[in-house]
């Protein structure tokens, strides 16, 4: 059964970075398109977001480890030209959250979530490639987001600046979030960035801000009482927000634990541990009889937000066969692989390629993007390689 689960899921992966490969190059005004719509039609003069060209060099930066295919290879170097050529900020240091579609700056705002996927695409290179400036660059990213937006007083990082790190009156990574001094999703993905710089860079003043990291998880972010994330917060961590994120439990459960691995921290790594059950079972309310996982539910309303998107059940596989691993408690395995058969079913374009950005209740695809601003190949190969690995 496991070995089918990972023959699937390397057939999967390969037809991933296909389509990555084959529609997004941008062999006009370089790197990558900005966004192809749910028809496949490449907007060619779309903005290009620095998260998507970041995700894209650690996509195929990590396939290149798994594979050694010199084909990823090209791809991450080309990613990694331009970021560095385009999205760095060069006056004023970190990322630009995007540029036109020709290269030039467009919004300058200097978001920490983008600074932290710049820092994971760029040491996962160096990682693989032995790049030198790639390295260098994730570290000068790095203390620009300890010298503008680290919390001295009361830990955690700011989310937003401006270009020149001046406060600045929207955080928001999206009109859907709120506008908050501080977010779960920032700093999720701060420790996983830290995580693996860590892995290129055994610093250890990065190593404490790693572990202090996983205690604001510990004792912040993670509700004590029903063991969901709270996504939003002010600066002094008092709670802002009302909404369960069943996607974000779920991917948390296992990154927190990998990440405490990592840093090879063994009494935090049995507190998280314990942890990462309580997230997975909590992820679980989320769950739908066909295995799919819901995106939202809003406590304050009492309203589930019925769409299915395409990233949470990506990390439904990885959150459960992790959870599996944890305890031996075979449901956690069994959900892992319904949902696989969710995504078999529901979620993949076996006409074009890629992954649908979800279907709403009536099991109809969203009309929404399929390569954009949001939409990566991160999620689904990262959990396609994160299971074979994990199999192996």
């Amino acid at each position: 059964m496991l070995q089918q689960f990972k023959e699937d899921l390397e057939n999967e992966l390969q037809n991933i970075l296909d389509f990555w490969q084959n529609k997004t190059i941008d062999d006009l005004n370089g790197g990558f398109f900005g966004r192809i719509d749910y028809n496949d039609k490449i907007i060619t003069d779309a903005p290009k977001g620095s998260v998507l060209n970041s995700r894209i060099l650690w996509t195929f930066s990590a396939a290149y480890d798994l594979t050694k295919s010199e084909t990823y290879l090209k791809t991450a170097e080309r990613a990694f030209e331009y970021l560095k050529d385009h999205f760095i900020d060069k006056e004023y240091g970190g990322v630009y959250w995007t540029v036109d579609y020709k290269g030039n700056p467009l919004d300058t705002k200097k978001q920490m979530y983008a600074l932290a996927f710049a820092i994971y695409g760029l040491s996962e290179y160096h990682i693989n490639t032995k790049n030198q400036q790639a390295l260098d660059l994730a570290i000068e990213l790095y203390n620009c987001i300890l010298k503008h937006s680290y919390d001295v007083e009361n830990g955690g990082y700011l989310e937003a600046l401006t270009r020149d790190w001046k406060e600045i009156d929207d955080l928001r990574l999206s009109n859907k979030d709120a506008n908050e001094k501080k977010s779960m999703n920032t700093h999720l993905h701060l420790l996983e960035a830290f995580a693996n710089l860590y892995r290129a860079w055994k610093n250890e003043e990065l190593e404490e801000k790693i572990s202090e990291l996983i205690y604001i998880f510990l004792n912040h972010i993670i509700d004590p009482e029903t063991h969901h994330l709270i996504l939003f917060f002010d600066e002094k961590w008092n709670p802002k927000s009302e909404i369960v994120s069943y996607g974000h439990d779920i991917e948390a459960s296992w990154l927190i634990e990998e990440t405490a691995k990592i840093i090879g921290n063994e009494p935090l790594l049995q507190q998280v541990r314990d942890q990462s059950v309580n997230l997975a079972i909590a992820a679980s309310d989320g769950l739908d009889t066909d295995g799919g996982l819901w995106y939202e539910y809003d406590l304050a309303k009492d309203d589930l937000i019925k769409e299915k998107h395409s990233w949470p059940q990506a990390e439904a596989m990885v959150g459960f066969f992790n959870a599996w691993k944890i305890t031996g408690v075979e449901t956690f395995l069994n959900r892992s692989l319904a949902s696989w058969n969710f995504i078999q079913e529901h979620i993949l374009d076996k006409k074009n390629g890629e992954w649908f950005w979800g279907i709403q209740a009536d099991n109809n695809v969203m009309n929404e993007d399929k390569v954009g601003i949001w939409k990566c190949p991160y999620h689904n190969s990262r959990a396609c390689m994160e299971l074979i690995k994990r199999i192996e």
